[in-house]
């Protein structure tokens, strides 16, 4: 299921780099044995802070530069001491230390403390201070703030100390002889206290955040932002529902690897992290360890959705006494979180569309192994999606495998729906645009193209491809865009949201307390706190998701609309008409030089009408619940969206086309289908039950060219039965089409009378012209006889039609007689052929000439 790639091996980037380095000035025999080298510490920039022992007794700090892949000795102890906690400062030139001390067997008789903190000049190495000498271990962190300075004479230190406080130093720097860099006034440093009396503490490098937990009376999160101008400020806090002393004592989360911990330290009684996301998303994650039951519990509290999501485990095997083992990893990835318990399970939960289980993923036994560590493997979770190894020292990325989860879509009869459904989304959503990925699965629907019990899988490629494009734009989107259908039935379907062997609780959680500054901060708190007030509103309003279904309605009303001759109807399809206009003018300037399907090549006035009736429906929507984004933002937002789905559909057919490799010979009419055709022919029948179902539109020639291949592929009744059924449209292009294209045999001439009986009166007589036949001809003849003569009475009057003989009837009147009136009005006629295109009298003569002809056996069709 996960993908690890090694970005940092400790024996071959670092100890390899050690043994060469020093035997190019001869000292080998030093490191000749045993190199106890150590990971301190993952700096902002990515750089690994170690320290080695070599032979000598003495111990060293270094560097390694994942960019560059070159190692850097900061500082060497002139005696082996244990480096409990180490960082660097961004530019480099001051190093903190805190040493683990132990009495030796001479010393019992004099106190020392078991904890030294140092504050080291290395450029070039100098000064050293004594930051604290303390009973209780400190963790060392420098802040590394995004600046655009070069040289910053300044350095900000976190002690984070285990008696539960945190103090934040100000290092003053000043450069002497043009090079040195060394500490003002080193005697006093000016220092804050920014957090006390807490049980566990997280920092985040990245984004220069502090987490910490409090325990008096409840349990309470807070979170200090460190600016750019090294201030901080707390400006969040949380009320959660952990087990009363969950730490018995203190936790440190990504603030350096203590290899010296003394052992009762090291037994975890609960496990805790703090996931943020760059769009405003907010995890708190904990777990407990598994307990004579043997069911192990764990929580994902869901900030930005203001409620928490608890799973329940049951674990495979004898029951067993509590084990601390028995805690899983968190890990992000994307907008999902994993959770990872080495042997039992894997799980990968949404934490952007946590409504039902089918939108995560959870697996056990052999889909949750991963190869690549051992099982004496001790694996820490880091930040950006990473793993470290403490006994082996190699750092890996962690990546969904897509290979893998391509593998759960194709064991479909090994496999439950949910487990396929978030499979789907899992690679169309965090794997991202993927053109080769994108082929795949859409050869896997062409091959599995009948929709599942549970869910359509096309609606879902759709839905899901379109909500990519959008889901990074804005949190609150999720609550207003669709983003399944399987939202869109009656009744979820149980097999979608219940797993074997684990159960969900959602409750509601306390609401967070913005404080300070977090008002007024754009960006991460900005999102976070919009989006948790955002979601009262949801909760509160009925359907905010939008539904593109919900527009049949108003669907029916627009056909009725472009029947109508209404001024105020002409109005609103203009304005119709402008959207659709908007969304075709993006399309057309995407790629589409090489169109291998012809789509968007004709006028088709229904899809046009719906293209247009979406953008309309879906900005009013998005206008009414989300105001906050702008109109302007609204409109370029759902004209892209609409020309994504359009494009989208394109590129699903021309994939099909590829796959079964189709060519221009499709559209003649003249032979029939292969059963190439005939299977595409199947996936443009399911794409579109499948949009017409959710009221989607369709590229314009979409209709053309799935009648094309329906009068290729199916036999005649069939083909009559798919149009009076309404899968097949006989638009206009396409008709023109088949009455060019076929002969008039017997069976072509049934099928065209057939097609010409359910066409519209309007667009029967324009397909007429086209036909030459002479049943054709004779019907533009009457058409044009009574057209001419109606017309002419209606404004001057005629000797011919004045008439009032019984029994008379102009259409028994002698052909000649008939010929001679017409000659008479076309004469008196200010423009006789503005409608009938090359129609007169003559050829109203000559087609009864030869009606009669072929009545009386003397001429054949």
């Amino acid at each position: 299921m996960l993908q690890l790639s090694a970005t940092f091996d400790l024996q071959q980037d670092v100890v390899s780099s050690i043994f060469k380095k020093e035997a190019t000035v001869g000292i080998i025999k030093e490191y000749s044995g045993i190199v106890d080298t150590r990971i301190l510490n993952i700096e902002r920039d990515g750089g690994v802070l170690y320290s080695w022992k070599g032979e000598t007794g003495s111990t060293r700090i270094g560097k390694y530069d994942p960019n560059t892949r070159l190692n850097k000795l900061l500082y060497t102890f002139d005696k082996q001491v244990c480096v409990s906690s180490c960082s660097l400062n961004k530019e480099e030139t001051l190093l903190a230390v805190s040493l683990a001390q132990r009495t030796r067997t001479e010393e019992r008789l004099r106190p020392v403390s078991q904890c030294l903190t140092l504050l080291i000049e290395i450029h070039p190495i100098n000064n050293t201070k004594v930051l604290k000498a303390v009973d209780c271990r400190v963790r060392v962190q420098f802040l590394h703030p995004n600046t655009e300075r070069d040289s910053v004479l300044e350095s900000h230190l976190l002690l984070v100390a285990e008696d539960g406080y945190v103090e934040q130093l100000h290092v003053m720097l000043v450069k002497q002889e043009g090079y040195r860099v060394v500490m003002l006034n080193p005697e006093c440093l000016a220092k804050d206290r920014v957090a006390e009396e807490f049980s566990w503490v997280q920092w985040d490098s990245q984004t220069q955040r502090l987490f910490y937990l409090t325990h008096r009376e409840k349990a309470v999160l807070k979170c200090v932002q460190f600016g750019h101008d090294h201030n901080c400020e707390t400006l969040f806090e949380l009320v959660l529902e952990v087990p009363s002393n969950p730490f018995s004592c203190m936790r440190f989360v990504n603030l350096g690897f203590d290899h010296h911990q003394e052992t009762q330290h090291e037994r975890e009684e609960m496990r805790m992290v703090v996931i943020t996301n760059i769009t405003g998303s907010m995890c708190v994650c904990y777990s407990q360890p598994a307990c004579v039951n043997q069911e192990i519990t764990y929580t994902i509290v869901l900030v930005h959705r203001g409620c928490s999501k608890t799973f329940s485990v049951a674990l495979d095997g004898t029951p067993s006494p509590c084990s601390t083992d028995l805690l899983p990893l968190f890990i992000p990835i994307g907008y999902y979180v994993v959770v990872y318990l080495s042997g039992h399970f894997l799980h990968c939960i949404n934490t952007r569309q946590q409504e039902l289980l089918c939108h995560s993923l959870f697996l056990s036994g052999v889909d949750a192994e991963l190869g690549v560590l051992g099982s004496d493997s001790v694996v820490l979770s880091l930040p950006e999606s990473s793993l470290l190894d403490l006994n082996t020292g190699r750092m890996y990325t962690v990546d969904l495998n897509p290979s893998f989860l391509m593998d759960l879509l194709h064991c479909s009869h090994r496999r439950p729906d949910a487990q396929r459904l978030a499979a789907l989304h899992c690679l169309l959503l965090y794997m991202g645009p993927n053109a080769a990925l994108e082929l795949k699965i859409i050869d896997w629907i062409c091959d599995n193209v009948m929709p599942f019990d549970t869910f359509d899988q096309i609606q879902e490629f759709i839905l899901v491809s379109l909500y990519r494009i959008i889901y990074k734009k804005c949190l609150s989107l999720d609550e207003v865009l669709p983003y399944s259908s399987v939202f869109e039935k009656k009744k979820v379907p149980e097999a979608l949201d219940q797993v074997p062997a684990v159960t969900c609780t959602t409750e509601l959680h306390a609401e967070p307390v913005f404080k300070g500054k977090a008002r007024s901060l754009q960006g991460y708190w900005e999102e976070l706190q919009w989006s948790t007030e955002k979601m009262k509103y949801f909760e509160a309003v009925p359907n905010p998701r939008y539904r593109a279904s919900q527009n049949l309605p108003d669907w029916t009303k627009l056909l009725a609309t472009l029947k109508s001759k209404n001024k105020k109807a002409s109005n609103y399809l203009r304005h119709i008409e402008e959207n659709t206009k908007q969304v075709l003018s993006m399309v057309d300037s995407w790629n589409l030089d090489q169109k291998v399907v012809p789509l968007f090549q004709e006028e088709d006035s229904q899809q046009r009408a719906l293209i247009g009736l979406m953008v309309d429906k879906l900005r009013e929507h998005l206008n009414r619940h989300l105001p906050r984004l702008g109109k302007k933002k609204i409109d370029v937002l759902v004209v892209n969206y609409v020309a994504k789905l359009l494009e989208l559909i394109r590129r699903m057919l021309e994939s099909v086309w590829l796959k079964y490799k189709l060519g221009p010979l499709v559209l003649c009419l003249k032979q029939r289908g292969s059963s190439a055709e005939w299977a595409v022919f199947h996936v443009m029948c399911r794409i579109l039950e499948a949009t017409k179902t959710l009221c989607l539109p369709l590229p314009p020639g979409y209709h053309t060219l799935l009648s094309v291949l329906g009068v290729r592929c199916l036999p005649r009744h069939t083909f009559l039965q798919y149009v009076d059924h309404g899968v097949l449209q006989l638009t206009e292009p396409f008709v023109s089409r088949l009455m060019t294209d076929l002969d008039n045999s017997d069976a072509n001439e049934e099928l065209k009378f057939s097609i010409l009986k359910r066409l519209p009166e309007s667009m029967e007589q324009r397909i007429c012209h086209l036909w030459d036949h002479p049943i054709s001809s004779a019907c533009i003849s009457r058409d044009y006889v009574r057209g001419l003569l109606e017309k002419h009475a209606k404004t001057k009057g005629s000797m011919f039609m004045e008439r009032d003989e019984p029994g008379f009837r102009p259409e028994f009147l002698p052909l000649t007689f008939l010929t001679k009136i017409l000659l008479d009005v076309e004469d008196r006629a200010l423009n006789p052929f503005e409608e009938q295109e090359n129609v007169d009298a003559r050829f109203v003569e000559e087609t009864a000439l030869k009606q009669t002809l072929i009545l009386m056996g003397f001429q054949d069709k």
